[in-house]
């Protein structure tokens, strides 16, 4: 992205901490940033940065605020708690000029959905790159995040939860699955990770998932056919505190394909806990 140095950047941003740190990333290398923050979602955080706020389906205004910024370049980030429910959403002009687009969109998977917003960004003028682009140290490379390490046994879920979490990704499904004793116990859907977590959680207090001490893995992963762009995965200091109180041993996540947010929050929340959280890479045979 060196071409890119000194070119103003538009942030359209979702919650959490993300992308204020990729705005702070973009500032640092001498770029001139601009949010918008999606409705309810944006951390109010953005506001130390130029900004405005708009509602879903304000893509007009979206385009005429970019535009008075000169900005060409987007990153789309943060997370989205509540999809948009396209029968309420209250168009602009600028959307309506773009109506069978949006409600296609909207009827697709999240893949498809995604994909097909870069490509309605791109008839508007606008190019999408990727938050990991622009703030390269979000992504998790290979190895260990900390000091701790998996044992065999956790080497074997990690094979057997990343390999689930792939295969529900395939699917268009989720990203995440938990593995406890080379069993798999748990897959995301559409609730999401934290929420999946909750569930391995009340399964444990119910006695219908069982062990003792730390065991077991979560692993996240992007789908096969993910669009990287928009979409990467993310892991934080919540994943982790989550992964504790269900008592996992640990976390693995697919090594150049995940990001994550506050990451010696992260390592030292680990460390301090007696779980690793690892960056690692897919295997292509389930461990025996």
């Amino acid at each position: 992205m060196n071409g890119d140095r000194g070119k103003p950047l538009g942030i359209v941003a979702g919650g959490g901490s993300v992308p204020l740190h990729v705005a702070n990333a973009a500032a640092g290398a001498g770029r001139s940033v601009f949010i918008l923050g999606i409705g309810d979602e944006a951390d109010d955080r953005i506001t130390a940065y130029p900004h405005a706020f708009l509602q879903w389906g304000q893509i007009g205004r979206m385009q005429k605020i970019f535009n008075e910024h000169g900005i060409e370049d987007l990153v789309l980030v943060g997370n989205i708690r509540v999809r948009p429910d396209y029968r309420k959403l209250k168009l602009d002009m600028g959307a309506v000029r773009v109506v069978p687009k949006v409600i296609s969109l909207l009827a697709n998977g999240d893949s498809n959905l995604l994909s097909g917003v870069i490509t309605l960004l791109g008839d508007l003028g606008f190019k999408v790159v990727g938050a990991h682009e622009i703030a390269p140290d979000l992504v998790v490379a290979e190895g260990l995040m900390g000091r701790n390490s998996p044992d065999k046994a956790a080497r074997r879920d990690i094979d057997r939860a990343m390999q689930a979490a792939r295969a529900i990704g395939l699917i268009d499904a989720g990203q995440a699955a938990v593995a406890v004793n080379g069993r798999v116990v748990a897959l995301e859907a559409a609730e999401g990770t934290d929420a999946m977590l909750k569930r391995v959680a009340a399964l444990r207090e119910e006695g219908r998932l069982r062990w003792s001490g730390q065991s077991g893995v979560l692993a996240k992963c992007a789908k096969p056919q993910q669009d990287l762009r928009v979409d990467m995965p993310t892991i934080g200091p919540k994943t982790v505190r989550a992964a504790i109180d269900i008592g996992l041993a640990g976390i693995a996540v697919e090594a150049d394909r995940v990001m994550v947010v506050d990451r010696q929050t992260v390592a030292a929340e680990a460390e301090t806990n007696g779980i690793f959280v690892i960056g690692d890479q897919l295997r292509g045979e389930l461990a025996t």
